[in-house]
């Protein structure tokens, strides 16, 4: 499982490079398009749609370090098991909404948009396709969070606390 979780991450950070690079250049493109009076439409559309894939596989990637916005005031007064228990809750909320909002809105979402034919007007790419993003980050999401409870299991049977919230 370490392997895999590794693999994962390393192709998560591959992709959010080369995204990001090719949203650079294709926004550059348009400030010297727009300049030089050239017609590019579709540099605009393809922007939006690296945006979004490229903060939906960030969410994605922030969960293999447990990158969520935490307030830990209060997980600091908990005891060892108290903050396992606490942890554990926090995992299962994670997985929660990324199976019923990510995974099953997600195939929904690109069903509809698949069935409904909708096309991006300059790309004439399928909507769906843009929107495949959601439930295969949803995916990796429940795997980067069992993958945690795991190790929570782990170190809660050999005593070990962590002292980072989930």
């Amino acid at each position: 499982m370490e392997q895999l979780f590794k693999g994962i991450k390393k192709v998560l950070e591959l992709l959010l490079i080369v995204i990001f690079i090719v949203l650079v250049v294709d926004v550059v493109w348009q400030v010297i398009a727009r300049y030089a009076k050239i017609s590019s439409g579709f540099t605009e559309e393809l922007s939006r749609f690296l945006l979004i894939w490229l903060a939906v596989i960030a969410t994605a990637y922030s969960r293999s370090y447990k990158g969520q916005m935490a307030i830990d005031y209060f997980y600091e007064k908990f005891s060892i098991k108290g903050k396992y228990i606490l942890s554990l809750f926090i995992e299962l909320s994670i997985m929660s909404f990324a199976l019923a909002v990510m995974v099953f809105g997600g195939i929904n979402l690109v069903n509809i948009t698949l069935k409904l034919g909708q096309l991006s007007p300059s790309l004439g790419v399928p909507i769906g396709y843009v929107y495949s993003i959601v439930p295969v980050c949803g995916i990796i999401i429940l795997f980067f969070s069992l993958y945690h409870i795991i190790n929570y299991r782990r170190d809660h049977k050999e005593g070990i606390s962590t002292n980072k919230i989930v």
